[in-house]
């Protein structure tokens, strides 16, 4: 399978390109590709649909977000044109008004004859997406988590089973379009006499027509409903992100496709970590004579767990310890396995002494190992700098 081109790439397009730009490079390429341009011309066809799948990611400010975070391998992908999830009469009835807005078609979803499949082009319902919003504990994003939620939504009308008819009753040829869908018209366009087909008006492009329309969902095969709907979050999710669960929106009219749900990502704040992309950080509060002798301490962990830690004799504060492998997994392969746990160590500095932690401290005052050399800390203000910088 030929390797997918960057969707700026396919535009022409700066990665800053805004929309307008992005609409204008679609509308050349799909005029310079077009089947009606290019008959029987299957490199012409397949650079038609690679520059349809670059505009539907582009066009669309949440999915191009999402792009150009994760490219290729954003949650839930971004389905594809090219490689045989849509017909070109999918790509012409989604982008028609591109097409009819440049060459002045009448309206419709497309305006142009795909020239592919034999001329029937017969539509086919989808029913829109849903969205959905999901708060989710650190320990959740750690491990992946499924949800349940009762969604009010276009079901399956139970009367007629989708179709749209009462009883027994069926559906019968458009008598305008002859079962095609589409009607054909001749017009005139910048580039001379162009055979189009537009949307048939009777049948709205279905190709039949129903004389007898249920009685409960008033024809469209669907009605109003609810479903308990299970979703799979991924471990690694990150405040922000989309995942797209196919099939489960609303149901298609006249026993169409499913749309999809948009499940948006909200990660609840942790009292006990700090999330750095894959790595969590803990920050470690040392007593003095801990940080001073050594020891041992334990940490917790992202998973409810506690790992002990050991403490070199004059720790200072600001060091850094890093536990490999404690952190967050990448999202469906996208990173590299797991981040790690960070531990950040300061030291507690007591406000209140009694008389007796003043006497045992004053006989230290003027130790050298408490005063600390110049290189010391000259060390100390190169943590400071760096952190600050």
């Amino acid at each position: 399978m030929a390797q997918k081109r960057d969707y700026y790439e396919v535009l022409g397009v700066d990665k800053k390109a805004t929309e307008d730009e992005i609409k204008k490079a679609y509308r050349k390429i799909a005029i310079k590709y077009h089947p009606d341009r290019n008959p029987g011309n299957k490199e012409a066809e397949e650079k038609f649909k690679e520059a349809a799948e670059a505009y539907d990611v582009l066009h669309d400010p949440q999915k191009r977000q999402q792009y150009d975070q994760f490219g290729f391998d954003a949650p839930g992908g971004f389905g594809g044109f090219s490689s045989g999830g849509f017909s070109m009469d999918d790509i012409f009835s989604q982008f028609g008004s591109v097409f009819s807005d440049f060459f002045g078609g009448g309206g419709g979803f497309s305006g142009f004859s795909s020239g592919f499949g034999g001329g029937n082009a017969q539509r086919q319902y989808r029913g829109s997406d849903l969205r959905l919003k999901v708060r989710l504990t650190l320990q959740e994003v750690a491990t992946g988590v499924t949800k349940k939620f009762k969604v009010k939504k276009d079901v399956q009308c139970p009367h007629c089973h989708g179709t749209g008819a009462e009883g027994n009753s069926s559906s019968e040829t458009c008598p305008t379009c002859q079962g095609r869908g589409v009607v054909v018209k001749t017009v005139r366009t910048m580039l001379g006499m162009m055979q189009t087909q537009q949307e048939c008006p009777t049948c709205h492009g279905e190709g039949k027509v129903i004389k007898n329309k249920c009685h409960h969902c008033n024809g469209t095969g669907v009605v109003k409903g609810e479903e308990v709907v299970e979703i799979n979050i991924p471990a690694g999710v990150a405040d922000g992100m989309v995942v797209n669960v196919p099939g489960k929106g609303n149901a298609g009219a006249h026993n169409g496709v499913n749309g999809n749900i948009q499940v948006f990502i909200e990660e609840e704040p942790n009292n006990t970590f700090i999330r750095d992309h894959q790595d969590v950080i803990y920050n470690l509060l040392l007593d003095f004579p801990t940080a001073a002798l050594g020891g041992q301490v334990e940490i917790p962990t992202i998973d409810g767990g506690r790992v002990r830690v050991k403490i070199e004799p004059g720790t200072q504060p600001g060091k850094t310890l890093r536990l490999r492998g404690k952190g967050l997994p990448a999202v469906q392969g996208y990173g590299q396995g797991w981040g790690d746990l960070v531990v950040n160590v300061s030291v507690y500095v007591p406000k209140e002494l009694s008389r007796d932690e003043k006497e045992v401290l004053e006989r230290f005052r003027n130790s050298d190992n408490f005063q600390g050399d110049a290189s010391t800390k000259r060390s100390i203000f190169e943590k400071f700098r760096n952190y600050f910088s």
